[in-house]
């Protein structure tokens, strides 16, 4: 469900007379903030963690793995 709101005095106002139980979970995205930048951990969440069964030392090797010659 995507609800439009403004903000008011520190308070985001909903524009709906729809009344949420207390302790509904909300997201709030912010639409005209040029000077938002997502952290790499937002950019990234739905890919991190999901690599398996990678070389025990990619990180210590990792240009070799990627480009290939001896590790």
């Amino acid at each position: 469900m995507e609800l439009k709101g403004h903000v008011q005095g520190g308070t985001i106002i909903l524009e709906t007379d729809r009344v949420f139980p207390e302790g509904t979970e909300v997201t709030v995205i912010l639409e005209d903030d040029p000077n938002y930048l997502p952290t790499l951990a937002e950019r990234f969440k739905t890919i991190s963690g999901k690599a398996n069964d990678l070389p025990h030392d990619l990180a210590e090797h990792h240009d070799q793995y990627l480009h290939g010659g001896k590790v």
